[in-house]
């Protein structure tokens, strides 16, 4: 098994990623710093957000290594008060997640994995 790069290392490189890109990304909830499951809420400053989980195992990595995302929230934006919601139930089954906010209003997240 090929080794995997930890939770906190990608959640740090991915902010880096965004912030080049001038898209705010941050940390809203840290989790587990070596294998937490991340969750990627995308807030578009005003219609509403979408939050993205990982797909197929447990913390959304394929067995190729790169990560996999699902749009755990539908295909429709959700008030934002939905997305925390949702958080705070995955949160309470699962509390080692990672939760990473990026702020667009075009809904650009940079994610190089595929979304279900």
């Amino acid at each position: 098994m090929a080794p995997r790069i930890t939770a906190d290392l990608w959640v740090k490189a991915h902010i880096r990623k965004c912030g080049i890109q001038a898209i705010p990304a941050m940390v809203v909830r840290r989790g587990d710093a070596t294998a937490g499951a991340i969750f990627i809420k995308i807030n578009h400053l005003g219609p509403g957000c979408m939050v993205l989980a990982p797909a197929n195992s447990m913390d959304g990595t394929s067995l190729d290594g790169g990560r996999q995302w699902r749009r755990a929230t539908g295909d429709d934006l959700v008030p934002e008060a939905d997305a925390d919601a949702y958080i705070a139930r995955q949160y309470n089954m699962d509390p080692d997640l990672w939760v990473l906010e990026i702020e667009d209003r075009e809904g650009r997240h940079l994610l190089d994995g595929i979304v279900e």
